[in-house]
């Protein structure tokens, strides 16, 4: 037998395959697919932007993106505009406050 014959079979005989710990792989979740690149806050914004895409609510009902800031409502089938990442921009729900407002007091007005 050469050396190196008997070196494999040594090497084969240890049972360091079965004393080391086998380590779990992580999840790298959606912005994974950039690996080492562009630096770590970015893309952890990326990765919480998907997030919250793809989980997005408006009023408790569950809607789904369709393009770019087009979504529907999958309950009722409702589809409406919104942002191109989130449902309701932090404008349109300050829009949205400022109109209720205005409308309240015009019905304090009337009273």
């Amino acid at each position: 037998m050469t050396r190196s014959g008997r070196l494999n079979k040594f090497l084969r005989a240890l049972p360091i395959s079965n004393c080391m710990a086998k380590q779990k792989a992580r999840s790298v979740g959606s912005a994974g697919r950039f690996g080492a690149r562009y630096g770590r806050v970015s893309r952890v914004r990326v990765r919480d932007i998907e997030d919250e895409m793809r989980s997005a609510t408006v009023d408790g009902n569950d809607v789904k993106r369709i393009g770019t800031g087009i979504w529907v409502d999958e309950e009722t089938g409702e589809t409406f505009t919104g942002g191109a990442y989130r449902p309701e921009t932090p404008g349109g729900t300050q829009v949205k406050r400022s109109i209720r407002a205005a409308l309240s007091s015009d019905e304090d007005d009337e009273e």
